[in-house]
């Protein structure tokens, strides 16, 4: 296993060797191909995991048969469908693989055994949720304040790592446009 994931949590929270060779026991590496999936709607959410290389993404199938992205992760990021995960109950969402992926799983059961014997991955983890909680709020925010323009120069601003990474028509999706719309926005001047 790479140490990006001990890294991650180091910048959080201090480890002793014990507590890494307990975490290093509880997870699993996966290495998943571009366009594979981890998740499919239906099917009930096994792990969470962490992207040490690559990028994946979260969506759902709408009404009408069109993909809505609610999430990207990279490297350093977690992704899981949280309520299917905790409550072992059938996802409405689909986890698929954008690029290559080194992807590090924790198991709901591999995370409470964790959180008994490594107290401070129960601390990092807190961190983690609450980031990400945050962001979300941030991001609904966003939807209501900026207009359509707004939103795509705030995520081209921020987050330039996807734009250069992720096809076009992913961003419209995550962003809420057509990819018709977001080309038009392009091709404006910033």
């Amino acid at each position: 296993m790479s140490d990006s994931l001990i890294t991650h949590i180091k910048k959080y929270v201090p480890l002793n060797e014990q507590e890494i060779s307990i975490i290093k026991e509880c997870v699993q590496e996966l290495a998943v191909k571009k366009k594979e999936y981890l998740l499919k709607e239906g099917q009930i959410c096994k792990a969470n995991y962490f992207v040490e290389k690559g990028c994946l993404r979260m969506f759902f199938v709408g009404n009408k048969g069109e993909e809505q992205i609610t999430q990207f992760a990279l490297e350093n990021w977690w992704i899981s469908d949280y309520n299917s995960l905790m409550s072992q109950s059938p996802s409405g969402f689909y986890i698929q693989t954008i690029e290559p992926c080194s992807i590090i799983a924790l198991t709901h059961q591999q995370h409470e055994k964790l959180a008994s014997y490594v107290p401070a991955v129960e601390q990092y983890f807190r961190i983690i949720y609450q980031r990400a909680y945050s962001a979300a709020q941030q991001r609904i925010k966003y939807l209501y304040d900026f207009s359509r323009e707004e939103m795509y120069r705030h995520f081209q601003q921020h987050y330039p790592t996807f734009v250069n990474r992720i096809p076009q028509y992913m961003i419209a999706s995550f962003l809420g446009f057509t990819p018709e719309y977001l080309s038009e926005i392009r091709k404006k001047k910033q």
